[in-house]
């Protein structure tokens, strides 16, 4: 089933991009050169309606390359998948969790026997302490004088000012990715770094891990799952 693509209603001026769900289709990006064809006399801005499809960066840049050369500009993303959330903010667009699923959802991440995925939605501020036995997606940002802990990741969707600690119970290999990673302390396993003073790089998610006992940070495309 190709995506589908639903012209503005009256008093819209943004068509929208759907997408049919993972297990009816091939492949996103697949599915949209599919619908190509009937979409001809259609031209303007459009919201994707992306579902549950784990999209990435790279994808999202590729979409961009479809789309434009048939007159149609992507400008904001609804998905109810963190890591496509996560992709989009990270290029700018404007995004919003899908309407048709839970503001909180947990979700599965590979290998077994693993803790899932907390998604949070909301700022933590001055006081708050959000922790999670496995990874965590935070939707929104970590103020100063606010803490973040888990076992596993910790993905920030939004400013890292706070302080995290991924991995607390020993895992050297946990990440903390965030869209601006300008924290008071960062922790990974037993590891303990204060974060870059510069101005972080434009457009890009920011990523801090272990390595050689020492966190180093460097720009990273937000991709789900971490695994390696």
């Amino acid at each position: 089933m190709a995506a589908e693509l639903v012209p503005a209603s009256q008093g819209s001026t943004t068509h929208r991009l759907r997408l049919p769900p993972p297990e009816d289709a091939v492949g996103a990006l697949d599915e949209i050169r599919y619908g190509l064809a009937g979409w001809a006399q259609v031209r303007g801005p459009l919201t994707l309606e992306s579902g549950a499809w784990p999209l990435h960066t790279g994808e999202l840049r590729e979409l961009f390359s479809i789309l434009e050369p048939r007159g149609l500009t992507l400008i904001a993303v609804e998905s109810r998948c963190p890591s496509t959330l996560v992709a989009a903010a990270a290029l700018g667009l404007p995004t919003a969790w899908s309407p048709d699923a839970p503001a909180e959802t947990p979700a599965p991440v590979q290998g077994e026997g693993q803790p899932g995925l907390l998604v949070h939605r909301g700022t933590l501020r001055s006081g708050d302490h959000l922790q999670a036995e496995g990874s965590v997606l935070l939707l929104g940002d970590l103020n100063p004088g606010a803490r973040i802990s888990a076992g596993g990741h910790v993905l920030v969707w939004g400013r890292l000012r706070g302080v995290a600690h991924a991995g607390r119970r020993g895992d050297t290999s946990a990440r903390i990715v965030a869209l601006q990673l300008r924290p008071l302390q960062l922790r990974i396993a037993g590891a303990v770094a204060r974060g870059p003073e510069d101005r972080p790089p434009e457009g890009l998610a920011e990523e801090a891990r272990l390595e050689d006992g020492e966190i180093r940070i460097e720009p990273a495309d937000p991709l789900w799952p971490l695994n390696d």
